[in-house]
């Protein structure tokens, strides 16, 4: 798969960068035997399980992959998960993971298992840290064949970082927030992580907004 050995040869090259090297002439050609990524998301999951292309593999204590509806069309992306979603290997609990619910439920008006829900890294960052761009590379292929398997009509990006690393645009959250974009074969828009409504109370009325936007755009397909 390109995607994939292009991250491969992308990660060794930030790897250097983050060891001071600013500068070579040539890097030897990375070669895998096997880079093709199943077309089945259990089969997926259980490459993922052992998948040791960043750092993370070494300290985290479950694959976080994602869950919900395989016929969904609609997918959250967050950023990574915590602890507590570490332990267990599920997606969005505790108090972020109850809000993310309330914004399905109360105004989508669909059930939580209707969607799919996933995170843009699937291994605990170290130390509570942002992902780095190596560690976001290293798992964008596996995102990018969820995306592909599940094929939604609309991508839900949960916060900047979410948004920057499936577009790669740095645009400000503030000025991209709320509007429907094409994104390859399908839509993306991007709004607040439910972390970030839980610290900022006060950008769930931007955040409802934006929720009402896509429960129109879901209505008319």
């Amino acid at each position: 798969m390109k995607s994939l050995y292009s991250a491969l040869q992308l990660k060794r090259l930030l790897t250097l960068k983050e060891l001071g090297v600013e500068y070579i002439d040539s890097i030897e050609e990375f070669k895998e035997p096997e880079l093709t990524l199943p077309d089945n998301l259990d089969m997926l999951k259980k490459v993922m399980d052992s998948c040791h292309m960043c750092q993370l593999s070494k300290s985290r204590t479950n694959i976080v992959f994602g869950e919900g509806s395989l016929n969904s069309k609609i997918m959250f992306v967050g950023e990574a998960p915590n602890s507590n979603e570490d332990n267990v290997g599920k997606v969005f609990m505790g108090r972020s993971g109850e809000l993310l619910t309330k914004m399905i439920e109360n105004v989508l008006h669909i059930p939580k298992e209707s969607v799919y829900i996933t995170n843009i890294i699937k291994c605990l960052p170290l130390n509570k840290k942002a992902p780095t761009s190596s560690e976001i590379l290293s798992c964008k292929p596996y995102l990018q064949k969820q995306i592909d398997i599940i094929k939604p009509k609309i991508i839900v990006a949960l916060g900047a970082t979410a948004y920057s690393y499936l577009t790669n645009d740095n645009t400000p959250i503030e000025r991209i927030r709320g509007n429907i974009l094409n994104f390859n074969t399908t839509r993306i828009i991007t709004t607040y992580h439910p972390n970030y409504l839980l610290r900022n109370p006060s950008a769930k009325k931007e955040t409802f907004a934006d929720m009402l936007k896509i429960k129109d755009f879901l209505e008319t397909i």
